[in-house]
């Protein structure tokens, strides 16, 4: 009986191990196989830029003022209107300087009549002179008498010299008069497109302290952009470099220019400090309007023909430059050490390590089960 027991005991110990190995077997064969997602290594270019986000406007843009005080009375143009250098665009009430020359007129009319009047006046002050000199040689007249009559002649050509300086007075007064009168007028400065108009007709301008801006032009033809850079980049930013941008609308167009210049003030933007990197791009088509978001790419430097992969392919460090890459071939994967060159925020250069049309992991996922 204990012999039988004994038997029944390896028995069951031996359908447990079976059965604990059919498990492993099931778990093995209905294990998922890992797949790789791959890319197939090739030759390329690579750039390494500086982004920004940057806003366009014009390159040139102006503010129309009003140099003259009084009623807006006329605004020929709106907002999006194109318009010509010199075009007329609104016309200040010009009642008060046109009063203003009349009445400037009239006392340059009533100054010439005095000064005539003391011209003539001078003129027989000159002969009442000469007369005295004639008498005085007979000693027919007094010395007292010879030196009033020279006295008044000096008398009345003072006078006229006096009337001479209030006309030249009132003659620039005129030309200023007439000059207020042409600021009535408000022309254009340059050609544009009217971007924003801040006076409306009929309200009134006060030009005593500063001229009060009456509109704004803006010529887009030619668009500026500012790129607000970090300051962790803006050290590798010089004139002269590559610059490109795309707009939302069209991400797929490049807007392409080179960098002017790098304003020397920052803006402080919630503790973070930017510098406006400014570049120029020719806007012929008006695809490109006021204060679009740019995404701004500057280009520091670039190789072309070089092998390139994505830096997800990277693995582990492994020294100065080095790192662990996997390769798969014929299903089967390897570590392989690269050395690599210039990177920039989603592609890196392959110095050595790596062959073109060799296969290198970039992710890993599970795939179905093994069947």
């Amino acid at each position: 009986m204990r012999f039988k027991g004994k038997i029944k005991k390896r028995y069951g110990l031996l359908a447990l191990l079976a059965l604990m190995f059919a498990i492993w077997l099931w778990q093995f064969l209905n294990a998922p196989t890992p797949t790789y997602q791959t890319m197939i290594v090739r030759k390329g270019s690579l750039e390494q830029s500086v982004l920004a986000t940057g806003k366009l406007d014009a390159l040139r843009k102006v503010d129309v003022g009003a140099q003259v005080s009084g009623q807006l009375k006329t605004l020929s143009v709106n907002i999006g209107d194109k318009v010509k250098k010199d075009q007329l665009l609104g016309v200040i009430d010009p009642e008060q300087a046109q009063n203003q020359i009349k009445e400037v007129e009239a006392t340059l009319m009533e100054l010439r009549a005095q000064r005539r009047q003391a011209q003539a006046q001078a003129r027989l002050a000159q002969v009442t002179l000469h007369r005295q000199q004639e008498l005085a040689k007979t000693q027919a007249v007094s010395r007292q008498d010879l030196d009033t009559a020279a006295t008044d002649l000096d008398v009345k050509l003072a006078q006229i010299s006096t009337i001479d300086a209030q006309i030249q007075r009132n003659q620039a007064s005129l030309d200023t008069a007439k000059t207020n009168l042409d600021f009535t007028r408000i022309v254009a400065p340059m050609a544009g497109e009217v971007t924003q108009i801040t006076t409306l007709q009929g309200q009134t301008v006060i030009a005593a302290q500063q001229a009060p801006n009456i509109l704004t032009l803006a010529d887009l033809s030619t668009m500026l952009v500012k790129a607000q850079v970090s300051e962790a980049d803006v050290i590798h930013l010089k004139p002269g470099q590559k610059a490109w941008f795309t707009v939302l609308g069209d991400p797929l167009t490049r807007y392409e220019g080179k960098l002017k210049d790098i304003l020397p003030t920052p803006d402080k933007v919630n503790d973070a400090i930017f510098y406006n990197a400014r570049f120029e791009v020719p806007n012929p088509q008006g695809v490109l309007r006021l204060e679009m978001t740019a995404q701004v790419h500057i280009q520091l430097g670039g190789v072309k023909d070089v092998l390139t992969i994505p830096l997800a392919a990277l693995g582990e460090p492994v020294g100065d430059n080095r790192y662990k890459v996997t390769v798969l071939r014929n299903g089967e994967t390897r570590e392989r050490e690269i050395t690599i060159g210039m990177r920039n925020d989603t592609q890196v250069q392959v110095a050595t390590g790596l062959e073109e049309g060799e296969e290198i992991v970039t992710g890993k996922s599970s795939g179905g089960s093994a069947q």
